[in-house]
């Protein structure tokens, strides 16, 4: 096997492969010798069907059965022999089989370098997750608008029984409550992320298109599939995508980045995901334990 890499740019990497007639025939002859056990040609018993008639009639199938057993095979030997760490699955190019030698191009990226220095305490500030008077009246207002009410209907003990709640004071107690819950979980959010602005700013890295490809492709089926779900008509789909299509691929690398980042972290500090646990999680509430907290 002959294997050719070329440094196309920082993180990606092409490999030409050359694999010899005598390893492709070795492969070929292991296809037949399976082959011959199940194959099915009419005048010949099952497993007595001459070599030459097997070639003849499954000649195609034989080589292309070849192809696909040698091609991931070799691939995984050169990446060893040559220190090679792909981030994903290969493109395979140029496949030919001539004259006996098989030939293909594999292009892959490798894991990218990623710098980050001063990520510990990083200056992080809470927001107040107090629900005011002011606020939790807006809702209300919401609320009643929700209800089909105008605005001569008056938001007393009448109305909190329409919506369940034996009176209002009661049911003003819960709002204010689902809405300190729901402020607190954007402000947990909102303190996640600047930790996160931060650590892009701070960082050096080159994002692999290809993982930045295939999370892409796989927020966009989500967003259409999620339309459906909603209840979009298919021309409202096509009309929203190009818009989608921009917003997904701008969020789609900056999540790789992100995910490198925070794996380069991980890396450093040994932080280690068990089973069901999530390491980029994991080292996000190591971050917030090491931050400087402001106002506290």
């Amino acid at each position: 096997m002959k294997v050719e890499v070329k440094k196309v740019d920082a993180i990606k990497r092409e490999l030409k492969f050359e694999i010899s007639k005598e390893r492709v025939k070795t492969t070929l002859e292991e296809v037949y010798k399976d082959l011959a056990k199940y194959a099915k040609v009419k005048g010949f018993r099952q497993g007595k069907v001459p070599r030459q008639v097997l070639e003849s009639e499954h000649g195609k199938f034989a080589q292309d059965e070849a192809i696909k057993k040698l091609i991931p095979e070799t691939y995984q030997e050169a990446i060893k022999e040559q220190n090679i760490a792909p981030i994903d699955m290969p493109e395979i190019h140029d496949v030919s089989l001539k004259d006996g030698m098989l030939t293909f191009i594999a292009k892959l990226d490798i894991r990218p370098e990623v710098k980050i220095k001063d990520y510990k305490g990083i200056k992080v500030a809470r927001k107040s997750s107090q629900v005011t008077d002011e606020e939790l009246n807006k809702t209300l207002e919401f609320f009643k608008k929700g209800q089909g009410q105008d605005k001569e209907v008056a938001i007393d003990d009448a109305f909190a029984k329409g919506l369940g709640y034996p009176s209002l004071e009661e049911f003003k107690n819960v709002l204010k409550r689902q809405m300190e819950m729901d402020k607190d979980r954007h402000n947990r959010l909102d303190v996640e992320n600047q930790i996160i602005d931060d650590l892009l700013k701070k960082a050096t890295l080159t994002v692999p298109d290809s993982l930045v490809k295939k999370n892409f492709e796989r927020r966009l089926t989500e967003w259409k599939q999620r339309s459906k779900e909603q209840g979009a008509k298919e021309e409202d789909i096509k009309k929203h995508e190009p818009e989608a299509i921009k917003n997904l691929q701008e969020s789609a690398a900056k999540d790789v980045r992100v995910y490198l980042i925070l794996e380069k972290i991980a890396e450093e500090e040994k932080i280690e995901a068990k089973e069901n646990e999530n390491l980029p999680a994991k080292t996000i509430e190591f971050l917030l334990k090491q931050a400087q907290w402001q106002g506290v």
